[in-house]
Formats: C-alpha cells, sequence, structure tokens
C-alpha cells in the first residue's frame, strides 16, 4: 500500500502543517479536529470509514476491504507523523506543491491498483462510473462544496490553497489511475 503512505506523508508533512485540505475527507477531518479536538489521524480514520457503506453496495467486498486497509494505513501515517510536524517544513507554495504531487500520486496508484483513498473519493468514483468523467474531475467536483465550509470555518485563503491542491493532485491522479 505504497499509494496509501505516499497518501498520509503530503497529508502530514506538507498540507496539514498549513490546514490544507487535501480532499473532502481531509477537509472534514481538519473540521472535526477545529471543532472536538480530535487527533488528525482519528478524524481522517472516521470520516473515511463513514462512506464505506457506499462502498460495498457500488464497488464490492474486495475492493472495499483494500481501501479500508488503504484508509487504515493513512491514518497510521498522519497519526505517527503528525507530533514530528509542529510548523511547516517550507514555505507555503513548496509545500503546497510537493503535497498535491504526493497525494495525487498516492490517490492515482490506490485507483490503479483497485482501491481508493477513501472519504469522498468513494462517492467520485461513482459519479465517475455513471458519467462517463476522469476520476479527477468528479473528485475535484466533490470536495469542492467541503473546501467551502472548511473556508467558512477556518479561513477563506484555504479554499484557494485547496483549491490549487485538488487541482494540481486530480491531474496526477489522473495520469496515474
Amino acid at each position: 500500500m505504497c499509494g496509501a503512505t505516499l497518501q498520509g506523508t503530503a497529508m502530514a508533512l506538507f498540507l496539514f502543517p498549513h490546514h490544507i485540505p487535501s480532499g473532502g475527507a481531509a477537509g472534514l477531518a481538519l473540521l472535526f479536529n477545529h471543532w472536538f479536538g480530535l487527533s488528525l489521524g482519528l478524524s481522517v480514520w472516521l470520516v473515511n470509514f463513514s462512506m464505506l457503506a457506499l462502498a460495498f453496495i457500488f464497488f464490492g467486498t474486495l475492493w472495499t476491504i483494500r481501501t479500508m486497509l488503504s484508509v487504515t494505513i493513512t491514518s497510521i501515517v498522519v497519526h505517527l507523523l503528525e507530533p514530528f510536524v509542529q510548523s511547516p517544513l517550507h514555505s507555503l507554495t513548496v509545500d503546497l506543491l510537493i503535497g498535491g504531487t504526493l497525494f495525487g500520486l498516492g490517490v492515482g496508484l490506490l485507483v490503479k491498483h483497485g482501491a481508493s483513498s477513501g472519504g469522498m473519493l468513494i462517492p467520485a468514483l461513482m459519479i465517475s462510473h455513471s458519467r462517463g468523467m476522469t476520476p479527477g474531475q468528479s473528485m475535484f467536483l466533490v470536495n469542492f462544496v467541503i473546501f467551502l465550509l472548511t473556508a467558512f470555518v477556518l479561513d477563506w485563503k484555504i479554499v484557494i490553497y485547496a483549491i490549487i491542491c485538488q487541482w494540481l493532485s486530480t491531474k496526477v491522479m489522473d495520469l496515474n489511475a
């Protein structure tokens, strides 16, 4: 599950220190962290697992088990790295470019190998299959609403960074999926 490790690393080291959600599930995790004080690792896990009922129905058991494994690995990576990153590693621009690229590469690898990163990618893949869109296009649309909610609660400039991150990661994801 190299894809899940790449995704978790991108989130923990490059995106979360700037409070940039890599996608809808990460945006919701940041909100849970803000509202309830839950750790980011636990929040990512809770949000992702809430979408698995849809996955069982639409994608089947094996795909859902692979997704559960990838969500767990991603959450563990975020949880293990979170204590070591108290402030951003680089400038916002550098971290955004590295984080968005690594995140997209990780998600692309997961999709390519019959799994997902969980969370909002599950409904995004459902839309992708039914509407003939690329996974990246549908993921961008689904996550946009959550970005707006995150902006209202945390900071409006986060929406701009999240959109840039999402655009970059979905382009990389579509290249690798």
